[in-house]
């Protein structure tokens, strides 16, 4: 009998390409002064993720509007961010229509980050034997990498070839497995979501960590 082929489930950080998109391109307006910057890169962005990633079934998952679970845990959790500009906010509906009209499913669940439902939506594709690719460039994704879960950093220049992540690439950057990755960043801190780092520690540890992840590729080459 031959072994089953998995499907692929295409999972995009929609935020993170919004903002992408917005900072990447002019301000290019229609003839009403309305702004088309990020809905210009929105759409070159998805179709180029779409050649680039054939899969059977695409997902678009954005943060949702307002806080959180986590700012209630910890109320200064990104509060060093400024508010979406508003020549960005008033493109989003538009962007909203248009992803749906190239064939994007979107998804955004009050109250939760993009990257817990992307989370969980790749853990039950996991289930459900599918391969997931992540197209993103949020280090905290790197925690979910499996055998059937890969992510590729979005955060590249043009013509500059995508890199993957898989158990290995994971190691190979952080220094540390995708199961090690929520201790490692929790000591490590994230200045960009206004977490401190562990008193004392921080970068320290990050030198220690790829220090020892030197050593041990090394001592396996022997």
């Amino acid at each position: 009998m031959s072994k089953k082929i998995k499907k692929n489930f295409l999972v995009v950080d929609a935020s993170s390409f919004l903002y992408r998109a917005y900072h990447a391109m002019p301000d290019l307006r229609n003839k009403k002064d309305f702004p088309t910057g990020a809905i210009t890169g929105m759409i070159n962005m998805l179709r180029k993720t779409r050649e680039e990633w054939p899969a059977e079934i695409g997902l678009c998952v954005f943060d949702p509007k307002g806080p959180t679970f986590r700012e209630k845990v910890y109320s200064a959790y990104k509060a060093n961010r400024s508010k979406m500009p508003d020549d960005l906010s008033i493109q989003t509906p538009v962007i909203f229509e248009i992803i749906e009209a190239m064939g994007w499913p979107i998804l955004s669940i009050p109250g939760y980050e993009a990257d817990d439902v992307i989370g969980t939506v790749t853990n039950i594709a996991s289930q459900l034997k599918f391969n997931s690719i992540i197209i993103s460039g949020d280090k905290d994704l790197a925690q979910l990498v499996t055998n059937d879960i890969l992510v590729v950093d979005s955060m590249r220049r043009e013509g500059v070839p995508a890199k993957i992540l898989d158990e290995e690439g994971v190691l190979e950057k952080f220094g540390v497995p995708p199961s090690k990755i929520i201790d490692y960043l929790t000591l490590l801190g994230d200045a960009v979501d206004n977490i401190p780092e562990f008193p004392r520690l921080g970068q320290k540890l990050q030198k220690m960590v790829r220090g020892i992840w030197k050593f041990r590729r090394g001592y396996k080459k022997c």
